[in-house]
Parts: C-alpha cells; sequence; structure tokens
C-alpha cells in the first residue's frame, strides 16, 4: 500500500470529516461534528459549578478517603480533574506546533509515546499525587477559575480553519485519546475526563 496521510474536509454545514489520503483516494472517513461554542461555555460553567460544590460540601474525612477504581485519595483525584483542563492549554499549543510539520512527524511522535505507556501512568499517577500538595483543597477552586476562563477566551479566539486542524496521540494514554484528534476534539476532551473521574469520587455520608 501506498504512503497515507490523515486529512481534514471542512463541510460547508460546518462539520468536519477525517480521513486518510493514499495514492488511491481517501479512506477509513469519520465524521465529526462541529464544536458548540455555546454549549461548550455552558458545559464549563457547569463544571466550575460543580466543582466547588464538590470542594465547598467535603470534609477533611472526605478529602483523606480513597477514590472507586484509582489509587488516589478524593483531594488528589479533584486535582486530577482540574488537571486534564491544565493538560489540554498544553496540548492546544503542541498541536499548534505538529499540524504544520510533515505527518510523518506526529505520527512518529505519537507512536513513540505511546510505546512508554507503561511508565506514563505511573509519573501521571505520581503528578497528581505530587500536585495536590500545593493545589490542595484551598487553592485548586481559584486556579480551575482561571483554567476555565482561559479556555474560553482561547476558544473565542479560533477560527472554524482552526478547530480543524489536528494531530495524532497516543491512544494508550487515555481512554478519551484517540489515533487523530482535532482541535475541536481537544477542547471536548477535559470535560470528558472530568465526567469520567467524577463518578470515582468516594464524597458524602453514603461512602463512609
Amino acid at each position: 500500500m501506498g504512503r497515507s496521510a490523515r486529512i481534514i474536509i471542512l463541510e460547508a454545514s460546518g462539520s468536519i470529516r477525517t480521513g486518510e489520503a493514499s495514492a488511491t483516494g481517501v479512506y477509513a472517513m469519520e465524521e465529526r461534528s462541529p464544536l458548540d461554542r455555546r454549549a461548550f461555555h455552558a458545559e464549563l460553567e457547569r463544571v466550575r459549578a460543580d466543582f466547588h460544590r464538590l470542594r465547598a460540601e467535603a470534609s477533611p474525612t472526605d478529602l483523606r478517603r480513597p477514590t472507586d477504581g484509582t489509587r488516589w485519595t478524593n483531594e488528589q483525584l479533584l486535582f486530577h480533574m482540574l488537571f486534564g483542563y491544565m493538560l489540554v492549554r498544553v496540548l492546544l499549543t503542541l498541536l499548534g506546533v505538529f499540524a504544520r510539520l510533515p505527518g510523518v512527524v506526529g505520527r512518529t511522535f505519537a507512536r513513540l509515546l505511546d510505546a512508554a505507556a507503561r511508565p506514563f501512568h505511573i509519573i501521571n499517577y505520581l503528578s497528581s499525587a505530587a500536585g495536590s500538595l500545593y493545589y490542595n483543597h484551598h487553592r485548586m477552586g481559584a486556579k480551575m477559575n482561571r483554567t476555565l476562563a482561559a479556555l474560553q477566551q482561547r476558544l473565542d479566539r479560533e477560527s472554524t480553519d482552526s478547530l480543524s486542524r489536528g494531530m495524532h496521540y497516543p491512544p494508550r494514554w487515555d481512554p478519551y485519546f484517540q489515533d487523530w484528534m482535532t482541535r475541536a476534539d481537544l477542547y471536548r476532551y477535559p470535560t470528558q475526563h472530568y465526567d469520567f473521574h467524577r463518578a470515582q469520587l468516594t464524597l458524602g455520608p453514603t461512602h463512609t
């Protein structure tokens, strides 16, 4: 089979299709819905309110309690949920670099990262355990406010064309990472990550 490259097709409706381009044409086409900016802002406001409520209602005992399905405590997992939004700001910048490079560069980089999935998961655990020592229960609320505001402002500056640009990612690093993700996908990612981990919190009297 000849060399292939991922392409982006922007429909007149605003939806995005991605696929593999080869010498014989396009295959493995995927439909991607456009990013609804108003809905995105509303989702972040939902997350902001929910995060502050979780913090406000959590007792010191709650924060020290182990979570359901992870090795983190509730306080550490709350930071990890915040960290997803912090991380995507870095990933958006990284995408801006790789989207301008030959496809083979990003593809090779993603494969190298994917091969290092095992040490990554160890680092991922330790970094959130350590990060919660600084961005603890008292500090993480303000950090969440600043991070969400920065993402909202950044999205407002994005063009339809910039939202359609993408790069390869290591899918073994996170259940919500895909082999190919556009900038629009990245904006969606941290709330998927937040909602997934929220279900693992063990806060409140029902978990005593």
